[in-house]
């Protein structure tokens, strides 16, 4: 017998006993495992906001982190200028990235570029933002902008400023809010003709799917999700260096995740974020245990797993592990 959300008894007690350890989480480990943990989060984030444009509509975006480098940057330079706070910040940022992504969506859909050449032009907007922002003065151009630190006694949630362990729940929250928006999205009517359109565009099209009007509002609802984790991402680290933020391998890394745990589903983004970075981390750490000292060898580890699961679990781990499991779905 399922939920109304479609849930199982046994995907509620999963689902519980996850949320469970995830809060608790802060209470049992030191700083150094706080802050992995964040960036897992942070990773499973922007995996989610991915995985709404390619998983579901099948557009595959390689130039995702143009809507992350935008989102910090209107956030980060309404905090610095004016003193507004992060949250008017990221409300700002959404309308910005959904219009970036509209341009784009335009441009590919009403010409017809479509597949790889899709791919490629999202890559040129997120070198063109690169370009552009390393050149811009009033953002400090190549120098990167800096947001001002201050020792707080106590977490100010309002300015994002405070404890990694404040951090961690502002992350957490959001990627249970992303979890929930795609399950939304995806059981919706919108979510059907995505579907429709990832398996068969021109099947769909005969079928009466608009699907010009709903690749666009897949383009831009990723868009505008993905502008929050350029916004975390800006009053985390306190900086943007338009070479780290728009680069490439940013990109990269947003998709490594889904692909991982499996494209097209809920908890993949999730778990393919603690196989990647997880493991990422333990690979360094014991290589530095032994005094080892491996240039690239988070991304070599990357690639090793990408290799293996192109081969073995082409799916994704999580479609594997949800039948051994008996829990979810594929494109739960």
């Amino acid at each position: 017998m399922r939920s109304r959300w479609g849930l199982s008894p046994r995907d509620l007690i999963f689902l519980g006993v996850l949320l469970a350890a995830l809060l608790l989480a802060p209470w049992l480990v030191n700083d150094y495992l706080l802050t992995v943990l964040i960036v897992i989060l942070y990773s499973a984030y922007t995996g989610q906001a991915w995985n709404i444009m390619m998983g579901f509509a099948g557009q595959l975006s390689l130039g995702h982190a143009i809507y992350a480098g935008l989102g910090g940057y209107v956030a980060a330079v309404l905090f610095t200028s004016y003193g507004v706070g992060p949250w008017l910040g990221f409300l700002a940022a959404i309308p910005v990235c959904a219009a970036c992504g509209a341009v784009i969506g335009f441009l590919a859909f009403r010409f017809g570029v479509s597949g790889v050449y899709f791919a490629i032009l999202t890559i040129a907007f997120a070198e063109f933002a690169r370009i552009g922002f390393d050149h811009l003065d009033f953002v400090n151009a190549s120098a990167g902008l800096f947001l001002p630190v201050k020792q707080y006694t106590h977490n100010d949630l309002w300015r994002l400023r405070g404890s990694p362990a404040m951090f961690y729940y502002v992350i957490l929250a959001a990627a249970l809010a992303a979890s929930v928006l795609s399950r939304l999205l995806l059981r919706s009517r919108m979510g059907y003709f995505w579907l429709a359109i990832r398996e068969d565009e021109q099947a769909a099209r005969a079928a009466g799917v608009d699907t010009f009007r709903y690749k666009m509002y897949a383009v831009m609802i990723s868009a505008a999700v993905t502008s929050f984790a350029g916004v975390f991402y800006a009053f985390f680290y306190n900086n943007l260096f338009p070479e780290q933020v728009f680069n490439i391998s940013r990109s990269i890394e947003m998709i490594l995740g889904p692909i991982i745990g499996g494209i097209g589903t809920l908890f993949g983004p999730i778990l393919g974020a603690f196989v990647l970075t997880g493991l990422a981390e333990s690979v360094t750490s014991v290589l530095a245990a032994f005094g080892i000292d491996l240039p690239g060898a988070k991304q070599i580890f990357y690639g090793l797993c990408l290799l293996l699961v192109v081969v073995a679990l082409p799916e994704g781990i999580w479609p594997w592990l949800a039948r051994r499991l008996g829990v979810g779905e594929r494109n739960r």
